[in-house]
């Protein structure tokens, strides 16, 4: 492989890699060398000094420099904003959002009481209410079971945290 340093008639230089120089040749007489910046199709090499290996030196591995300090390190950057969740996601937590607001703001919270509760207000025996609150997964069966329609409430990822 060589590399190649390339100008374009509108002077942009960019470097390309080829199997061989006749691979170059052959290319640019057939119009596939174009320059990256502005697809002009008018390309020529470079000047270039070839890499050439030398063979007057010693060819024992030379001994380890001394110790030599770090390089710099670069500045630190600041992280890039990256977006936690995909928007369906957020538009889906929003709506969770919007209806826990709507039930706990338009509706009675009974605590831990609400089986029993949800149980009164199902047959008569106290006034028909909306009504929140905690249930075990055993009373939420047994309602479900009487026929009594209940459903959990959705929990807000920040009720989590």
């Amino acid at each position: 492989m060589i590399r190649f340093t390339l100008v374009c008639d509108s002077g942009h230089s960019f470097e390309s890699w080829f199997p061989s120089g006749s691979a170059y040749d052959e290319q640019a007489a057939r119009g596939f060398v174009t320059c990256p910046i502005c697809e002009s199709g008018r390309v020529t090499k470079a000047p270039m000094a070839p890499a050439v290996a030398r063979t007057d030196r010693d060819r024992r591995p030379a001994a380890e420099p001394a110790s030599l300090p770090a390089p710099p390190s670069p500045p630190p950057t600041a992280p890039m904003p990256m977006p936690m969740l995909a928007e369906p996601e957020r538009r889906l937590r929003a709506l969770f959002k919007a209806v826990r607001e709507h039930v706990v703001s338009t509706s009675e919270h009974v605590g831990d009481r609400f089986a029993e509760e949800a149980r009164a207000i199902h047959y008569g025996d106290a006034e028909g209410r909306p009504i929140y609150g905690e249930a075990t997964p055993h009373e939420a069966r047994e309602l479900a079971e009487e026929g009594i329609e209940v459903m959990p409430l959705p929990l807000s990822p920040d009720d989590r945290n």
